[in-house]
């Protein structure tokens, strides 16, 4: 949504100050409560969805929210990254302890990273359904209101996507609430939020268009592959192997997607929006010296820290990781910038900063000299790329007994990833179901290193106490496999909120 973004974000056009001052009369919140207030002003959405543009404009600050801090800093790098085997907390030892939590397994339910978590996907669910509630009424091109209802829809369930698998059971709420309804919420079972789930994803799928359908100036929306592509994770982690098929299979033979020729490619900005790319949270640097709402500080949180001064160097990459990739790999070259390294675009080499210790960086999060200080970031976040589907592909084949189209997918990723040099990454042959299995468990580690996938691979694949009890004591396997509630909203609520097993 590069074109999109500049339109609407940076210009901050009419329509966006007035979607946003909506949103603030709406969103007064009680304490730190996770529920959106009822609005509290003249300006309300029973005023506001009249026209198309005001249609476009709330589905844009859905978009937004994925933006904000609670959906891609902390909150997001430090439940996903940094609390599996793949990164450790990096930056300055005392920078940020409440990160140092996540990576030491000392957290409870006031962690600012978790509680900022949940406060921002619920407020991305809030704007979902006041666009879902409202558009409907607008008088507009009906093939317009069914996509930009299905964009949200989308954006609503991939929220709850996120929560489910992070804290259980959570409250399900789909529609704008009452003032009477704000503390009263229950815990929905995470079972019932999946099928809520589903239903939103099929009907995203009805109603938007596959990327080459979109008009350039709406690139970056999300489309039939990123919903198809969503659900086949949701059906992953009910291991419902043959619906996975399914919609990788669609995805796959959409002829919509293929993989770049230079692995590495897919993180620079000529990457952006390109043939792997399934789905992304687009960015753009404000020109000015504030940060416009088109920037994210995903960028800064991962930067370099020291010389070339970058960011503030969270995020690094572990030894464990390393140690996963097969001699001559060119993707750990890709992932992780060392020290000594010359920068992707050749500008400086990056020197040894003695306060951070056995300094790395997340090189996927590198993003060129740009305008404005470091929090105004201009790297898109990857969330979705073709060789994601193509190893879900390759798993659910090998669960359905199918190895020969399991290797055919796998293989394909692995060939991508050695480019010419015929001496590295052989590709797999084994037919064994078992090993095979174990072979994509490590091509999805490596392929998606980096990219806040890991957690939720282990936790689908129940492997979160075997793997993480062998790089972090603290885990506890009855405890650990999800995070708390933040402990603020189960005091809200009178205990209305049920805390999960052990905090």
């Amino acid at each position: 949504m590069k074109n999109i973004t500049r339109s609407t974000d940076i210009k901050m056009t009419t329509g966006w100050r007035m979607i946003m001052a909506l949103l603030v009369l709406t969103a007064v919140s009680c304490s730190e409560d996770f529920l959106e207030r009822k609005p509290k002003g003249q300006l309300t959405y029973d005023t506001f969805f009249e026209t198309p543009d005001h249609a476009v404009w709330a589905t844009n600050a859905v978009y937004q929210q994925y933006r904000s801090w609670e959906m891609c800093a902390f909150p997001w790098i430090g439940i996903t990254d940094i609390i599996s085997d793949d990164a450790d907390k990096g930056s300055t030892p005392n920078d940020a302890l409440y990160v140092l939590e996540l990576d030491e397994f000392t957290f409870d339910g006031t962690n600012a990273a978790i509680t900022g978590a949940w406060l921002g996907h619920y407020q991305a669910i809030f704007r979902a359904n006041l666009a879902i509630d409202n558009i409907p009424g607008i008088e507009m091109d009906s093939t317009l209101r069914a996509r930009l209802i299905g964009e949200c829809r989308f954006l609503r369930a991939y929220a709850y996507f996120r929560l489910v698998q992070w804290y259980g059971d959570v409250p399900l709420i789909t529609t704008i609430l009452n003032d009477d309804q704000y503390y009263n919420q229950e815990r929905t079972s995470k079972e019932l939020v999946y099928d809520f789930i589903e239903t939103d994803l099929l009907a995203a799928i009805e109603a938007l268009p596959e990327k080459d359908e979109y008009a350039s100036a709406d690139l970056g929306r999300v489309t039939k592959g990123a919903a198809r592509g969503i659900l086949a994770k949701l059906y992953a982690v009910q291991h419902d192997f043959p619906k996975v098929i399914e919609q990788c299979d669609a995805i796959i033979n959409s002829g919509e997607y293929t993989l770049l020729t230079r692995y590495a490619d897919n993180f620079l900005p000529v990457g952006e929006h390109g043939d792997e790319s399934i789905f992304e949270i687009s960015a753009v640097a404000s020109q000015a010296a504030i940060v416009g709402p088109g920037a994210t500080p995903f960028n800064m949180i991962q930067g370099v820290r020291g010389v070339p001064n970058l960011g503030w160097g969270f995020n690094r990459p572990s030894d464990d990781l390393v140690s996963e990739y097969e001699a001559g790999d060119p993707r750990r070259q890709a992932t992780i910038i060392y020290v000594g390294e010359v920068l992707p675009d050749g500008s400086t080499i990056v020197e040894d900063n003695p306060e951070v210790l056995n300094e790395r960086y997340n090189q996927k999060a590198w993003v060129p000299a740009h305008s404005g200080l470091q929090d105004n970031g201009p790297g898109n976040i990857r969330i979705l790329r073709y060789s994601d589907i193509l190893l879900l592909g390759a798993e659910a084949y090998n669960e359905e007994n199918n190895p020969v189209k399991a290797l055919e997918y796998l293989n394909m990723v692995r060939t991508r990833a050695r480019g010419s040099n015929n001496f590295i990454l052989p590709n797999v042959t084994t037919m064994d179901k078992a090993e095979l299995r174990e072979s994509i468990y490590h091509e999805r580690r490596v392929e998606l290193a980096m990219e806040q996938n890991r957690w939720f691979d282990l936790a689908r694949w129940g492997r979160l106490a075997e793997v993480m009890s062998l790089v972090q004591p603290n885990f506890v396997a009855s405890k650990h496999v999800l995070l708390p509630l933040p402990q603020s909203e189960v005091d809200l609520t009178g205990g209305t909120l049920v805390q999960n097993n052990g905090y």
